[in-house]
């Protein structure tokens, strides 16, 4: 009798890796926390990390990863995959509209957002958005940027403070500040 390999694509191959790293408690405390997917996995940043680290890095597959709005784990493993070098600030602004969560604007900022030449500049046209994750996600890169530029950080803290009525966006904001009085007191 012959075996047959089974092969699976890239996408297909992904997903038995969620499968396979799978926490059930997360999942559950998740859900019950409201998070918006539907399929939750339970795997944390450094198993995604694992995962990414195993994957081809690849333009189509993270925009399939990232069209996958009902998988929490896809989501937030597509900004890992990205090459940046074709990564435009027009991707990051149709990508950033569609942010279901939090947890997923931390890490586009963290993983992606944060390594492109327009950062500083997207972080501050998200601050204008009428959107709350929009500028959300702004803060978030901002503070990502925080360390190249703390008197810059600091202005746009400011800023956001004056205006912004979003508590998750005033609560980033205010420790963006904080880190900023903290890096500029010793200099």
């Amino acid at each position: 009798m012959e075996t047959s390999e089974t092969s699976f694509n890239d996408m297909q191959s992904v997903k038995r890796n969620f499968f396979a790293m799978r926490n059930g408690v997360i999942a559950d405390t998740l859900r019950r926390s409201g998070s918006p997917f539907r399929i939750i996995f339970g795997l944390n940043l450094p198993q995604l990390s694992e995962i990414a680290s195993r994957t081809p890095h690849d333009m189509d597959l993270a925009e399939r990863l990232w069209a996958n709005t009902t998988t929490r784990e896809s989501m937030m493993m597509a900004p890992m995959l990205i090459d940046r070098s074709v990564f435009t600030a027009d991707d990051a602004r149709r990508w950033i509209a569609t942010i279901p969560a939090r947890e997923v604007a931390d890490i586009i900022c963290l993983k992606l957002l944060r390594h492109m030449d327009y950062a500083a500049e997207l972080a501050e046209e998200l601050a204008e958005s009428p959107s709350a994750m929009s500028r959300y996600t702004g803060v978030r890169l901002m503070f990502n940027l925080v360390a190249a530029d703390p008197r810059r950080a600091m202005a746009y803290a400011g800023r956001m403070l004056e205006v912004e009525t979003d508590s998750g966006c005033r609560a980033v904001a205010q420790q963006l500040r904080e880190e900023c009085e903290f890096l500029l007191d010793d200099k």
